[in-house]
């Protein structure tokens, strides 16, 4: 059987993610992470804050962003890059052949 990588899927998790990080609310105070290096009671970690720092950038507030995370606008560009390749990779698709 062969299998056609159409990545919908792809597409729908990361509109998804961008969705849930733009209508969620950017709570300043840190009451529960998904974060392994957290968990384990590290007090720094890499990845912490951006998708705060998302949520704060898609709302305008490029100073409170780069305050959580300098990285976070730059995160967010490359997903709606990544999220304009997979429409554009579907557009010429007919919807018999995503599947």
């Amino acid at each position: 059987m062969k299998v056609i990588n159409s990545g919908i899927l792809e597409l729908i998790l990361w509109t998804i993610a961008l969705l849930g990080l733009y209508t969620a609310g950017a709570e300043t105070s840190h009451s529960f992470s998904l974060c392994p290096l957290d968990s384990l009671g590290f007090t720094w970690c890499p990845g912490c804050g951006i998708g705060r720092s998302i949520h704060y950038f898609m709302h305008g507030d490029f100073t409170t962003s780069w305050a959580f995370h300098p990285l976070g606008g730059f995160a967010f560009l490359v997903i709606i890059l990544r999220i304009i390749e997979l429409i554009k990779l579907n557009l010429n698709k007919k919807l018999w052949q995503m599947y």
